[in-house]
């Protein structure tokens, strides 16, 4: 019989729901419970912490609403905990939880993942000369620069496990390493397993996102909204042949089906047959998704080829200052008189820079939400009555920043009629803290794992090194020919998901049906799509979209290069992540044959 283990997604992101794990343990069920809590900007947000105070950063809500109130129910059911809550400080999150398992007369071992803090080695990689590897920027002034870290992977982990560990912290890996991690001490997985460890690594990215697996963010919101409050949160029913069953606890809120589950495969990924992580190079293409009962999607096919030789490094470092305000404008030509009122506070705002001997701003923005204009077809309307107006700067000072917000507010009383807005103080000048990634071989990068006062090396080794380009992407099924043709919306035939990756940007589209499979990929090409998101794509890019084709799942990634104007606390945009790109996208319209639309019921526009 096989083996199969359980593990509990309870943490998306630093921030989430302190609700998840006591709901997560009343099932009695789990093996495992894996936190995920790290992202770029968290990293720099966690570095000025620790250089205010050496003792901190790291996820404290880990230990305050984690491990607190809930360690001896951990205890108690013989949990294991793997979180990589130790953000820049593993060594100080491990030593506030050891003083919490002492306070409350618990036995349980405690170890950390060390060496992934290379922010040691800045002066070295300056040296160089190493460029980002997407913009090919020159690395930044070390003076800027807040954290580097190299993103490691699971067998260290799995390594403290092995040495008895209760609960395992880490400082910075991927994110799906926490679930990985668990499978391979579970199963006893070597590093050249590379189909189970794609397997598992799919099963930590389907967790890796709380809720977002079990109904948020879903297409089909309308089904699942009223019982989001008490959304489940993920389990994973991983077999030790690497077979997957998501679920989420019974009674709670929010759905688990095949539409939920593929969207979170799809989201925040590239080439899909390239999904590269430090201990395996994942094909997600192949992934073939089945409905086994209420709120079960099994998931099967993920393949494994090769790892990369070397660690993606990411470096945060600050770049200036930025700030902005939203107001309401009213009224006819509402959007007209946004532009207005946004060109005569950034004039405004120019003269009284150059007064005070400043330079000017090095990137400005205005977004008028809710109307269709230069700006971008958001909202389709006609005789538009109210809009909001974003209007937002970035500057090399705090005091540059300070001038607009101030010019901003003086001009209420100069701007068009129909101007209001809904705000308490004015807004502050806040640091831009923008990404820097590399690639460092891993030979270059120590590793250690410390379990209870033993410390021992656990370095990285690859059996296989994966070759880009040595597996032909899969080709989609043509659309029969035919002219008795009806037009409707995407959102029709295909559930969406879009993310960040950086600057880029990525949209999963996962038809319905396989039937529709050929009428979405003869239609919805990489070119229409660079003609829909042509307002946010940077100029002069030769292939500014990718597609890539799922024939497992029936579902298409499309790749949005340097389309975020940054990303993160980087971006002057609305949306700097690229939230709501599916749902864009899912607007837009596509032919099917007439009888086609008859049989599936489809909404004819």
């Amino acid at each position: 019989m096989s083996k199969t283990i359980t593990i509990g997604g309870a943490s998306g992101f630093w921030g989430d729901a302190a609700l998840a794990t006591p709901q997560l343990l009343s099932t009695e069920s789990l093996d495992y419970l894996v936190y995920d809590y790290l992202a770029e900007i968290t990293m720099s947000i966690m570095a000025r912490a620790r250089t205010a105070d050496e003792s901190k950063g790291y996820a404290v809500d880990f230990i305050g609403a984690v491990l607190k109130p809930n360690l001896a129910e951990i205890a108690r059911q013989g949990v294991k905990v793997i979180a990589n809550a130790g953000g820049v400080n593993a060594r100080s999150c491990a030593e506030a939880a050891r003083a919490l398992i002492a306070e409350q007369g618990l036995d349980l071992k405690v170890a950390i993942v060390e060496g992934d803090d290379l922010l040691q080695r800045r002066e070295e990689f300056a040296a160089a000369g190493i460029t980002e590897m997407f913009s090919g920027e020159a690395f930044p002034k070390l003076e800027s620069i807040a954290s580097i870290n190299a993103y490691l992977g699971a067998f260290p982990i799995a390594a403290a496990l092995e040495r008895g560990a209760d609960i395992v912290i880490t400082g910075r890996c991927v994110d799906s390493a926490v679930t990985l991690g668990a499978c391979i001490h579970a199963f006893g997985w070597p590093r050249d397993d590379y189909d189970r460890l794609a397997q598992a690594s799919l099963a930590g990215h389907l967790l890796e996102c709380g809720t977002q697996a079990t109904g948020g963010n879903y297409t089909d919101w309308e089904t699942v909204v009223d019982t989001l409050p008490e959304a489940g949160y993920p389990i994973a029913e991983v077999s030790d042949n690497g077979d997957i069953v998501i679920t989420k606890p019974a009674g709670t809120g929010g759905t688990v089906t095949v539409g939920t589950v593929a969207e979170q495969m799809l989201y925040e990924i590239g080439d899909p047959q390239a999904y590269l992580l430090p201990d395996v190079a994942c094909d997600f293409s192949g992934v073939e998704l089945q409905q086994e009962g209420t709120d079960r999607v099994s998931v099967r096919g993920a393949r494994g080829h090769g790892a990369p030789e070397g660690y993606k490094v990411s470096a945060t470092y600050a770049d200036g200052f930025r700030a902005g305000h939203i107001w309401t404008m009213y009224g006819r030509d509402a959007d007209i008189k946004a532009e207005k009122l946004a060109g005569s506070i950034f004039s405004r705002a120019r003269m009284m820079l150059k007064q005070a001997g400043l330079p000017d701003f090095s990137e400005t923005s205005c977004e008028v939400i809710g109307a269709e204009s230069h700006y971008g077809p958001a909202r389709r309307v006609e005789r538009v009555r109210e809009v909001d107006v974003k209007i937002a700067a970035k500057h090399e000072s705090p005091r540059g920043i300070g001038v607009l917000l101030k010019e901003m507010v003086g001009m209420a009383l100069t701007a068009p009629p129909g101007l209001t807005g809904f705000a308490g103080a004015r807004a502050k000048p806040s640091p831009v803290v923008r990404l820097f990634s590399m690639i460092v071989p891993k030979a270059q990068v120590e590793i250690t794992v410390e379990c209870q006062g033993e410390r021992f090396s656990c370095n990285d080794t690859v059996t296989q090194v994966f070759r880009e380009g040595e597996h032909s992407p899969p080709v989609p099924p043509e659309a029969a020919a035919g002219t008795d043709a009806v037009a409707v919306p995407l959102e029709s035939l295909a559930w969406g998901r879009s993310g960040d990756k950086g600057n880029k940007a990525n949209i999963g589209i996962i038809a319905r049906q396989a039937e529709f499979v050929p009428y979405i990929a003869e239609q919805m090409t990489p070119a229409r799509v660079a003609g829909l998101f042509c307002h946010f794509l940077a100029a002069g890019q030769d292939r500014p979209v990718e597609r890539f084709y799922l024939p497992g799942p029936a579902a298409f990634n499309f790749l949005l290069h340097d389309v975020l104007g940054g990303g993160g606390v980087a971006s002057l945009r609305t949306d700097p992540q690229g939230k709501g790109y599916a749902q864009l996208l899912l607007a837009e319209s596509v032919l099917v044959p007439r009888d086609l639309a008859a049989r599936f019921e489809l909404d004819i526009l």
